[in-house]
């Protein structure tokens, strides 16, 4: 009785998380109609910072933030910081769907850097993994059948960086908490940042202030969901739930801005997913831990 309510706790906060995520696209493709990407990723990291602050002080307050590891946090968040830039680029230039989809080959990428880097065995559930996921971008960008679209090359560089993040979070959460990396993360984003914001910095119109305030806490709390999913049940059954993010943008953007999904995408879309899937079934993956990105 106890493992069927945590699964249904687990469900719950992964529903909130997925909304969150989705509005979050949503969002960024709103604000981004007025002003630039630059500038809405600061405005995103000093509001979402200021949203933070209870959850700081409920673990101590700004000296439990203290770290002895932050030029690790300065080089994970500045491949996050390029993760995000092109991201919210990349919802600019192709569907939801196809962002959405695309952005699933980040463990992909993570699971290459991990052997390469943190000595973790390519298995060969991994590889057919790799393979699935490859195969399925390709159905997605249709190399010389159709003009490349930049806007797949964007996506593909943030699914990269994204999964650059996630090793160095992994590394990261060995000595610090989740709510310490958020912390930091939005200070260190809000400082390099701040540079190209400047110059390209207008005033928003008040009809663009909502969006700029639901993407901050979006951003923000959308892993935070995710974390508390991940607490009540294993990642094999929490993660694929995530999943439902590329159906479901594919909805959105048909109803809020007319985008169609042809055979090939959905095919694509599908390898991606069930790729990443394969992957989750493998004997230990409900115990590898999950860190925010």
């Amino acid at each position: 009785m106890e493992n069927t309510q945590s699964i249904a706790k687990a469900a719950g906060w992964m529903m909130a998380s997925i909304a969150l995520f989705l509005l979050m696209a949503v969002s960024g493709r709103e604000v981004t109609r007025e002003i630039d990407v630059f500038q809405a990723m600061e405005m995103r990291s000093v509001i979402a910072f200021v949203m933070l602050l209870p959850f700081v002080y409920r673990e101590g307050g700004f000296k439990a933030m203290r770290t002895r590891i932050l030029p690790a946090h300065i080089a994970r968040n500045i491949a996050h910081y390029v993760g995000q830039f092109t991201w919210l680029m990349g919802i600019t230039m192709i569907p939801l769907a196809q962002v959405i989809a695309i952005e699933f080959t980040a463990p992909i990428w993570a699971a290459l850097m991990a052997a390469a880097f943190l000595g973790e065995r390519l298995t060969w559930r991994k590889c057919v993994a790799i393979g699935f996921g490859l195969v399925g971008v390709l159905l997605i960008i249709k190399p010389g059948a159709v003009p490349l679209d930049p806007g797949h090359l964007v996506v593909l560089g943030a699914a990269f960086f994204f999964a650059v993040s996630f090793i160095a979070t992994k590394f990261l959460t060995r000595t610090d908490s989740a709510t310490k990396i958020i912390f930091w993360m939005l200070i260190i984003q809000s400082i390099i940042g701040l540079i190209p914001a400047l110059p390209v910095w207008t005033w928003p119109s008040a009809g663009v202030w909502p969006w700029i305030f639901i993407i901050a806490f979006t951003g923000t709390f959308a892993h935070f969901c995710l974390a508390k999913a991940l607490s009540h049940a294993d990642a094999t059954v929490a993660m694929p739930m995530d999943y439902l993010r590329v159906p479901l943008s594919a909805v959105i953007g048909y109803f809020m801005y007319s985008e169609g999904v042809d055979a090939l995408m959905a095919v694509g879309a599908a390898l991606i997913l069930t790729g990443n899937l394969f992957n989750l079934r493998r004997p230990n993956a409900g115990r590898i831990p999950q860190t925010p990105n």
